[in-house]
């Protein structure tokens, strides 16, 4: 097996023992990197040179014994994560040439763990869409078939784990852009509670809604992320007080008999692929064999949620992106003849389709008049959700859906329709709503060799029963340890 082909856990075990050095893993990375990603655009920004030297520095800790599990770790950061002194352009010509003074405090965290930072990952601009079409620096491809979509907006996270270009990548999840992206690349997405992860440094989209996670081939991978990922931070002020739990020790750790509820309002969708069904079916009897017992429950108000969400996270994109106006910082047209003029052009210049469309739809929910129509009546619904959540905690420890209706679907095939595009998220959409966490796994393939995922959805904070329910099933089936052949691209 190629150092490349390891999963994060492996690496970490291989340079602890003195099996590789992080600069050998991190320089095979890059090769293959240059040698696939020209086919794949998982990358906005590469830093060679930055991932060498910090490669050096992290062989240094080692051989000191003052290293982690993480470090060495060659990992790539969605490209919504301020880096210090690294290009951090949220797939939008607007920030295409900014380079932040700070790290986030998820970049902090990483570094400080030793992780190498290969580079930024694709992504649709502003974190907005489920395809990574919507960037400025073009689409990234499906490694599992280079004319499909590898979903989003974390699609280049999801892309560069998936093609093995990295062993572990960040990602940011609004309404499901970890976990369909997760789903649709056969990788794991975890979406953690709200506030379980700062968003200091995060770019905002819809801030009640954003939160980071970690993306990788394997749950066991996603525990080691999230353990440095995870924390109180002073900087966020949504940040969640509260212990963060020994990840690793909680996945292996022995429970009671555990109690899964079925949505039925997810098993009754008529626009389910029927390879996604079958998938799922087989999924099922895989717990049973686990000793898992099944309950069905109900959440009444899940038809409510993609209007509602359409309706709450343009509304706070629309206040988050005024910002960018063309006069401190990022895209300013050329030549503004007024104030007006400068802030008219360079936003309608610096966005896409894409952020124009919800920035104007959430402009429209707030404005006088449509306030009380619309977003207050929108949070009430909201909260509703959330409620069909906690009473269904009351049965079951845990809940079980799809990811994602359908598997990877073909570039350029949704992208003039923005209503289809968005019930991509269907399956996904109420977590964030609710808060809670959820967790995105492979569960199976089409007949047409295309990844199939399946959620996981716990109470909040309850990351450790997802990732120890998530660990238990990858301990008994192998559709993780499939890779997608890149043999034909030179792979």
């Amino acid at each position: 097996m190629e150092c490349s082909d390891w999963t994060l856990a492996q690496a970490s075990e291989a340079l602890h023992a003195g099996h590789c050095s992080a600069l050998e893993l991190t320089q095979a990375l890059l090769q293959r990197i240059e040698r696939l990603d020209p086919h794949i655009g998982a990358y906005i920004t590469l830093d060679p040179e930055g991932a060498l030297e910090q490669a050096r520095h992290a062989d240094q800790r080692i051989a000191s014994g003052d290293a982690g599990p993480l470090t060495g770790i060659p990992l790539a950061h969605k490209d919504i994560f301020c880096t210090r002194g690294l290009r951090t352009s949220c797939g939008s010509r607007m920030l295409a040439n900014f380079v932040p003074p700070y790290d986030a405090t998820v970049t902090s965290r990483l570094r400080q763990a030793g992780a190498v930072i290969l580079g930024k990952s694709n992504m649709d601009e502003f974190a907005m869409g489920s395809s990574t079409e919507s960037s400025w620096f073009g689409v990234t491809r499906n490694p599992w078939d280079l004319t499909r979509t590898p979903g989003g907006s974390s699609g280049g996270s999801a892309a560069a784990v998936a093609a093995r270009l990295c062993l572990a990548a960040t990602g940011t999840d609004t309404g499901g852009s970890i976990r369909q992206p997760a789903a649709l690349t056969g990788t794991v997405g975890l979406k953690p509670t709200y506030g379980r992860v700062s968003r200091f440094g995060m770019i905002a989209f819809a801030s009640s809604l954003d939160q980071a996670g970690p993306m990788t081939q394997t749950v066991a991978d996603a525990a080691l992320l999230l353990q440095q990922m995870a924390g109180f931070d002073p900087l966020d002020a949504t940040s969640i007080d509260a212990p963060v739990p020994d990840y690793q020790a909680a996945m292996t750790q022995q429970t009671g008999p555990l109690r899964i509820g079925l949505p039925r309002e997810y098993l009754h969708d008529d626009n389910l692929a029927p390879d996604v069904v079958a998938a799922m079916t087989t999924a099922q009897q895989v717990w049973r064999d686990l000793g898992v017992t099944f309950q069905e429950v109900s959440l009444p108000h899940t038809r409510y949620a993609v209007p509602t969400y359409y309706i709450l996270a343009p509304a706070e994109a629309s206040s988050n992106l005024a910002r960018y106006d063309g006069v401190k910082f990022g895209y300013r047209c050329q030549q503004p003849q007024d104030v007006q003029d400068l802030h008219s052009r360079s936003r309608a210049e610096g966005f896409g389709a894409e952020v124009k469309r919800r920035i104007m739809l959430g402009t429209y929910v707030l404005s006088s008049g449509y306030y009380d129509a619309y977003y207050r009546k929108a949070q009430k619904v909201r909260r509703l959700i959330a409620d069909d959540f906690y009473q269904a905690f009351r049965s079951v420890d845990l809940l079980l859906t799809l990811t994602s209706p359908d598997t990877a679907f073909p570039l350029a095939t949704r992208t003039a329709d923005p209503v289809t595009m968005y019930l991509s998220d269907i399956f996904t959409i109420n977590v964030n709503l609710a808060g809670l966490p959820a967790l995105a796994l492979p569960c199976g393939f089409d007949r047409q060799g295309l990844p199939i995922g399946m959620q996981l959805i716990g109470r909040p904070l309850d990351e450790a029963g997802l990732l120890r329910a998530g660990h238990l099933f990858q301990q008994a089936t192998e559709w993780h340890c499939r890779r997608p052949d890149l043999s034909a691209v030179g792979g």
